[in-house]
């Protein structure tokens, strides 16, 4: 699973934990998946960006910290994002929230 938190830190950038190894809090908002992979972002995050397009980039370089799965291998994540166009927002699917 990935998770994108708003916080400081390691929070400002997103992370990779196996399955079960990060909990969710309640509220954060599943965007959608990658690979397969739940991709969960903070509740206050998500209101913030509902508007905006999230692309994963994976990068040479060490992230912040060492909590995340890709770090052992010399990696980090990236987002980019953009906003959605006008019929991008009329057809977004509707989004998972923690409960």
């Amino acid at each position: 699973m990935f998770y994108q938190a708003g916080g400081c830190c390691e929070g400002t950038q997103p992370q990779c934990f196996q399955k079960g190894g990060f909990y969710v809090r309640m509220h954060d908002v599943c965007i959608g998946t990658v690979e397969d992979c739940e991709f969960w972002i903070d509740k206050d995050l998500f209101e913030y960006w509902k508007f905006s397009h999230f692309t994963l980039d994976v990068l040479d370089g060490f992230g912040v910290g060492g909590f995340s799965l890709e770090t052992p291998l010399g990696k980090t994540f990236k987002i980019h994002y953009r906003l959605f166009t006008e019929d991008e927002l009329n057809n977004l699917t509707p989004i998972t929230t923690a409960k």
